[in-house]
């Protein structure tokens, strides 16, 4: 059965395409694209379709095809993906799994163009159309016609994002002005955020769990990672994760407790997981010719809290101890990535030598990091030290630092700017991505005596931290995600601003000055796109 699976959707078969003639290895990859792209989407919407009901098992190896080429997820547990385990089950009253926002096919997150396509295939019914949080407003809204649900989803559809509503927190050092949301969710004791589901892969990477650390926090009874806890901490924080998400967006009833043993065995099935891009469009296969691309290198990836942090070296009191070999070492290198080294010295011309040079661009070209809260501002966020630097040389990896996996590597919220909009254009932020279709948010900060609002006031698209711990300074504040498997869940940033990975690389551009020829953006986004 696995080899059947394997054949139908692996392209790790490709090197047999290679004697055949152009004819048959079309139809033969659009067989593969086909398979896999019917298996993810039934396995995603919980369907028992004809893939789901031949395959329980997604053996390692399997790939599924995105824009970029294919990605595969290998679990270091039992050999594949079981689809029987409680991952793929309905735990809740509204037909939804885990799987349903976080499916094989689009790296365990989700893609916005796979979303359309399971509201086209299903008119709006399946599971993940839901006004819980899949519907642009809980209120004004008709679900009843295809009609309505097309509009009633239509961020949901376009952009991939759910809406997220967080009560502001009672002890906030901060006033809520105005909410000006054009989907009728204008309520400014409970803010609608909008956000793209983070992937459920990768997970024994994380320093903080949720976008904006809320599973990570004593504000709402979780745990902090530190150095100490690891993986302890991360456990138990994916665990409380597991139980709010199938009690929330799962509307289960009765609520789950963090006893039930469900939840442990969906914390196992996720720590065990991890996922990459492994064929590329451009490069073929990403492990090819001495490369570790794809996701089994990752199996074996070193990892602890503080590893190799260049922002710990630069000020020591961010987190203890810091390293890169061992904790406390005391070194750090900024070479985050050497998955693509071997191709480096391959003719300008191979499309395989633009992945490495991305990947040299990515850890070596200078960044002037300036006007970011979190690092050039107080950085106290999450128990931090106070102290900004004013303007940091980095590179990319001072903020991706994580040796080949692209996050930070101990709890940092920040704010680039994604988020805010700029200020001669509301729907244009910073960088130029269009923002307009998300609320806009005002909050004042509250005087100390008086608890009165103040005009030190910001406007926002997305409050982050502060919803969570009630802190004005942490307005805006949110994690870096894990970079690897990026080609499977476009659009990018926490808002689904970014439609393609050439519209993040222009974003730093524009933010930051970070200029890049025509070839070297095209080179970034070949890497960025391999990881």
């Amino acid at each position: 059965m696995s080899s059947l699976a394997q054949r139908i959707c692996g392209i790790r078969y490709l090197r047999q395409l290679s004697s055949m003639t152009r004819y048959r290895r079309g139809l033969m990859l659009a067989a593969l694209a086909v398979g896999a792209m019917f298996l993810a989407l039934q396995v995603a919407s919980g369907d028992e379709g004809p893939f789901t009901t031949l395959f329980s098992f997604i053996p390692n190896g399997v790939s599924f095809p995105n824009p970029n080429g294919a990605s595969q997820t290998y679990s270091a547990n039992g050999g594949g993906i079981d689809l029987s385990g409680p991952f793929f089950q309905s735990l809740g009253t509204n037909g939804r799994a885990c799987s349903t926002c976080h499916a094989p096919g689009d790296g365990m997150s989700v893609s916005a163009a796979n979303v359309e396509l399971r509201f086209l295939w299903t008119q709006g019914t399946d599971p993940i159309f839901r006004p819980v949080d899949g519907s642009n407003c809980d209120h004004d809204i008709d679900v009843s016609t295809a009609a309505g649900r097309y509009e009633a989803y239509s961020l949901l559809r376009t952009r991939g994002l759910f809406r997220i509503g967080i009560s502001v927190p009672a002890n906030a050092d901060y006033a809520v002005a105005s909410v000006q949301n054009p989907y009728g969710c204008n309520e400014t004791d409970t803010i609608s955020m909008y956000r793209r589901p983070l992937p459920a892969t990768n997970l024994r990477f994380l320093s903080a769990v949720m976008i904006d650390g809320r599973e990570s926090s004593p504000a709402t009874g979780t745990t902090k990672i530190l150095f100490s806890n690891y993986p302890g901490a991360l456990r138990s924080d994916i665990l409380h994760q597991a139980m709010d998400a199938t009690n929330g967006h799962a509307q289960a009833s009765p609520p789950l407790t963090l006893s039930d043993p469900r939840l442990a065995t969906i914390v196992n099935f996720e720590m065990g997981l991890t996922t990459a891009q492994a064929f590329s469009n451009r490069a073929g296969l990403l492990n090819a010719q001495g490369a570790n691309g794809g996701p089994k290198a990752l199996l074996g990836q070193t990892f602890f809290i503080s590893m190799n942090s260049s922002v710990h070296t630069l000020l020591p009191q961010f987190e203890q101890p810091g390293g890169l070999v061992t904790a406390g070492d005391g070194q750090s290198t900024p070479a985050i990535f050497n998955t693509f080294d071997a191709w480096a010295d391959l003719p300008a011309s191979d499309p395989r030598a633009a992945v490495a040079r991305g990947q040299a661009i990515f850890n070596s070209k200078p960044i002037n990091i300036t006007g970011v809260a979190g690092i050039n501002d107080d950085v106290s966020a999450g128990g931090l030290v106070a102290g900004g630097i004013p303007s940091l040389r980095g590179t990319c990896g001072t903020c991706h630092d994580t040796p080949n996996v692209g996050d930070h590597s101990f709890p940092t919220p920040l704010n680039i700017g994604t988020g805010d909009p700029g200020a001669v254009n509301v729907s244009v932020n910073l960088g130029g991505l269009d923002i307009s279709y998300l609320p806009s948010i005002t909050v004042c900060k509250a005087d100390a005596a008086t608890g009165l609002p103040t005009n030190n006031c910001k406007t926002t698209t997305d409050l982050g931290l502060a919803l969570i711990d009630g802190k004005f300074d942490h307005v805006g504040k949110i994690k870096g995600p894990i970079l690897r498997g990026l080609s499977a869940r476009a659009p990018y940033f926490h808002n689904g601003s970014a439609r393609a990975l050439l519209d993040v690389v222009r974003f730093y551009e524009t933010r930051f000055g970070f200029a890049l020829t025509p070839r070297e953006e095209s080179d970034l986004v070949a890497f960025l796109s391999a990881l």
